[in-house]
This record gives structure tokens, sequence and C-alpha cells, in this order.
């Protein structure tokens, strides 16, 4: 395992992060994304930690909370010390039928914060991020509830999760404004078929020396080498009963006729090269893995130690290359010209008959 600090903190993670999704789902959603009962969860933590994992996700939403409550128990009975993992929940999501039982409001983070250390069996979280936008409550509201939990010790770093850009850059400001916590994180979509996360939110993310955390990084299990496209939705799978995150499945269908080749010639699972794949990105701190079963879980630990060839690497950007869009594609001629005059449309300008 190979390990990255948590953003511009001196906090160390495992570059592998183990997601819990799938732990204690029964009803609802996330009957097809898991239903991992507590004796498989343990199983799934203990390799985890073996393979040198540190870092465990989880969110209040996931399975009504049972999720949280399955991770805590398992670091309990495996007699796993505190010290030894960082534990990361989140805060938005519905967790009750009131009025007041979702968003990111001081009343609710102050509420859900108290439920999440309860059923995680802990006096902390090292991570607590914001799962999604609130447009009701004001931003500062929002940071200050965060800022007092850092101080009162039941959190210790700030995250969120599916953010604009815009949004976190004023989240940046108001908190060094007002002497706040700051963010430390953002987790987001990102992979090889879904690369959208680059064109505003790693650059400042680059910028500003925060962390990228990376959820659903096989886009739902599209590039685990199950779907193909002659098979879309191959029976059992996840996502052919719940057909997420979006992705644009004709540019996954071509990414997929290159992550195949490569991983014939390392003698391993698509998936993998899609792991390794972000696992090269320099922006990237830590993956999320979730799984169901033993067997999926040390597929992808093995992952770290994949060395894609540069060329290797230029044909996955190559295929798996965004569009450009405004103003993306002005960047390419803005500041050509700072060290010295230069024809700017020499390239783009068709000569004349």
């Amino acid at each position: 395992m190979k390990y990255k600090t948590l953003g511009n903190t001196g906090l160390i993670v495992s570059q592998l992060c183990l997601g819990t999704m799938t732990f204690g789902g029964a009803s609802g959603v996330y009957e097809h994304i898991g239903n991992v009962d507590q004796a498989g969860a343990n199983e799934l933590v203990k390799a985890a930690l073996d393979g040198g994992i540190n870092f465990f996700d989880t969110a209040d939403v996931y399975s009504a909370g049972q999720s949280e409550e399955t991770l805590g128990r398992s670091f309990r009975e495996l007699g796993i010390p505190r010290n030894e993992y960082v534990l990361a929940t989140k805060v938005y999501s519905r967790t009750g039928p009131g009025r007041n039982d979702v968003g990111a409001s001081r009343g609710h983070v102050m509420d859900a914060v108290e439920a999440s250390l309860r059923r995680l069996q802990t006096d902390h979280i090292d991570l607590y991020q914001v799962h999604a936008t609130d447009l009701v409550t004001p931003l500062e509201e929002t940071l200050r509830a965060l800022d007092d939990l850092v101080r009162q010790g039941k959190i210790r770093y700030v995250g969120v999760s599916n953010w604009q850009a815009w949004r976190i850059a004023k989240a940046l400001g108001a908190s060094q404004r007002l002497g706040l916590a700051p963010l430390n994180t953002v987790q987001a979509y990102y992979s090889v078929a879904g690369r959208d996360v680059e064109r505003e939110i790693v650059p400042l993310l680059a910028e500003e020396g925060l962390g990228l955390l990376v959820w659903s990084p096989l886009a739902g299990g599209l590039l685990s080498g199950k779907f193909s496209r002659d098979n879309q939705s191959p029976e059992g799978a996840r996502r052919s009963g719940f057909d997420f995150p979006v992705v644009d499945k004709e540019r996954a269908w071509d990414v997929l006729d290159v992550l195949r080749p490569i991983a014939e010639a390392h003698g391993c699972s698509p998936a993998r090269i899609a792991l390794a794949w972000l696992l090269a990105r320099p922006a990237v701190t830590s993956v999320l893995v979730g799984a169901r079963r033993l067997t999926q879980l040390q597929d992808n630990l093995a992952a770290v130690d994949v060395e894609l060839s540069e060329d290797e690497i230029r044909r996955l950007d190559e295929v798996s290359e965004l569009p450009p869009e405004y103003p993306g594609w002005m960047l390419g001629t803005q500041g050509v010209d700072r060290w010295g005059v230069t024809d700017l449309w020499k390239d783009r300008v068709a000569p004349v008959s």
C-alpha cells in the first residue's frame, strides 16, 4: 500500500479507502448496492487492514445508518485500536421524517454528528463531510457549525462531497475570512469513463492544496470487466439493477476497448487497470473501493502494485479525453504570448488558396 497526506493536513491515509456503502443494505436502493452482513463486513475490514488500508468511509444515510453501525461494530469485534484507522462519514441526507432531519443547518449537523458517533461507537470522527449542497442553509452557518465541532474535538477535519467548484471556492474564502476550520477534502465521482471533475474541480484543488477522494472509480461497475457493447446488462451486476452514476455509455465502451488489452498484457482484470489509472493521477489522494465479496476487495487491493507504462497511460488518456467546452477551448491561446510575440491563430486559420 502507498500513502498520502489528507490534502494540506498532516494526516496520512492509504491511497485506497474502503467504502462501506455495501454494508447492511437490505431494502430500497441499497438492496441493489449490497447487503453485506456483520460477518461479511468483519471479513472485508480485516482484509483491508491486512492489505495496508487505514482509511474507511461511510455516511449516515447508507442503509439508514446500518452502514455506520456495522462498520463501528467491526472495529470493536476485531479489536482494532482507534488510533490505527482513519474514519470518515458524511452528513446532509434525510435521516428521519422531520422537517429538520435533512440538510446542513446547524441544527441537523449537531444532531447528526451525535447519532453518527453513537452508531460508530467512537468519540471522534476524523473526516466529517457535507454530503451535498444545501440551497436553504447559509454557507456560513454550516461552516461555523463544523468549526465548533472541530473545536469540541468531535471531528478533526472537514470535507465536502458533490459540490460545485464555485461553492468550494466560496467556502474556502469564507473560512479564511471568518477564521474557521477550512475544507480539507472534496469527495467526487471520477473514473476513466467519467472525467468531468477535471474541468473545474481538479484545478481548484491543485491551487488550494485540497485532497481529492474518489467515489465510484469503476463507474458503478461499468469498468469491472462484466460489461461490454454486446453485454450491457449482465445478470447479477449491480449496475444492471441500478444504472448509476451517469456515464456516456458510447465513450465507456471505447474506454473498455482499450482497457481490456492492457489488462490482458498485465494478466489482471480491467477493474484493476481502471483503478491503477486513477492512482496515477497527481490530484488523487485516495480512491474509495467498495466490495460485496472478499475476492472483489483482493482484486482492488492489487491495483496499487500495477505500474502502467507511459504508452498505456497515454492510450487511456486519449480514449477518455473530455470533449472541449467553453472556456476550456479558449485556454490554449491564453498566456501563450506572455513571453514574446507569437501568432496565436497560426494553426487555426486555413491558408488562402
